[in-house]
């Protein structure tokens, strides 16, 4: 897929504000999971139950975070828009709803989320 620079900017900057916000969110998480547990064990219990969900939140951020580290190498090398493993143009519906997206559509579909 050829883009223009200004398209390559403005994804650049869409993908690095989002890697970011993630990045924020992780931190928050660190600081959150640096607070002691309450002396009560039925508030340990629900503040366990919070440490799960907030431990899969944070696996989620990092997963995008790869993702979009990902997007931003293969922007540099002159890769981005073409999906890695069919070689064909990614849509630009796609890549607007998703930069980070690696694969086209039919691809996504056949291999899953990537």
């Amino acid at each position: 897929m050829e883009m223009s620079p200004a398209e390559q900017e403005r994804f650049r900057e869409i993908l690095t504000a989002h890697k970011r916000e993630l990045e924020k969110r992780v931190d928050r998480i660190h600081e959150h999971a640096r607070e002691p547990l309450e002396a009560d064990s039925s508030e340990q219990a629900a503040q366990l139950g919070n440490v799960q969900v907030v431990s899969a939140l944070e696996n989620e951020a990092v997963q995008e975070i790869t993702q979009i580290d990902a997007a931003l190498r293969r922007l540099e090398d002159g890769r981005y828009g073409v999906c890695i493993t069919c070689g064909e143009d990614i849509s630009p519906k796609r890549l607007e709803a998703w930069p980070a997206s690696a694969e086209c559509v039919d691809c996504a579909e056949t291999s899953g989320p990537r």
